[in-house]
């Protein structure tokens, strides 16, 4: 009978803050995490990690903070909106890509001086933050006028697909996922960066208990396994 589908458990609804380098991963870990919890709908909203700790800071509502950082979350605790440590979920590498059919020959970071336009993370953003690290240790200096700055790594990444900049320096995920429209190049393990991703729940939250869940699940084998299909490293 048509009015036995309104005795359904009513969902609860927790939004997930997370970093914009998490958008696929994270759109797949909420498919597989319904599916286990049907009682528990979730709700992304991604960005860039600095506007996404404004946006906690400033009261919207937020049930898990999920950042490309643990600086971040470290703030995020000491202004009192996170309450539990936050624990790193995933890793993530630093790559160099180029347009497909790389026109200036570029093999490496320290050939980004012969480029006219690099895409570069905004400097306050995680993805900014790594770049900037990798660039100084090849110590290379790039003149501003020759950056274009991404809101966030994924803005980075297009600005090259699109043709818009001749190289950006963005997370290994990023560069696999867009692997038909740019060509990779590998920045090796002694001049990269390892970017540690945590994740927490955020104080405040209404539903603290399916909050803590996601992040469990998102620890969990099966969490891990997905975020390792999108390329994310091991925590």
């Amino acid at each position: 009978p048509a009015h036995a589908k309104q005795i359904q458990t009513k969902r609860s609804t927790i939004t997930v803050s997370a970093a914009a380098s998490l958008s696929k991963a994270y759109t797949e870990l909420g498919k597989q995490f319904e599916k286990a919890n049907p009682s528990i709908k979730v709700r992304f909203n991604f960005s860039s990690t600095s506007s996404l700790v404004s946006q906690i800071q400033s009261g919207a509502p937020t049930d898990v903070f999920a950042a490309a950082d643990v600086t971040s979350l470290n703030k995020l605790q000491a202004s009192g909106n996170v309450g539990k440590t936050p624990k790193v979920f995933a890793r993530n590498s630093i790559q160099l890509i180029v347009k497909p059919s790389n026109p200036l020959g570029i093999s490496s970071v320290a050939d980004l001086a012969n480029a006219s336009v690099i895409s570069l993370c905004a400097k306050t953003v995680p993805c900014g933050v790594y770049a900037a690290t990798v660039l100084s240790r090849y110590g290379v200096v790039i003149a501003e006028s020759k950056i274009t700055r991404g809101v966030d790594a994924t803005a980075t990444l297009n600005a090259v697909s699109t043709g818009d900049a001749d190289a950006a320096i963005v997370y290994a995920t990023d560069a696999l996922s867009a692997k038909k429209s740019i060509s990779i190049i590998t920045i090796p393990a002694s001049k990269n960066v390892i970017a540690s991703y945590g994740i927490a729940v955020v104080r405040g939250s209404k539903n603290s208990k399916q909050a803590e869940a996601f992040v469990q699940y998102v620890l969990s084998p099966a969490g891990q396994k997905v975020l390792k299909t999108f390329g994310f490293l091991a925590p």
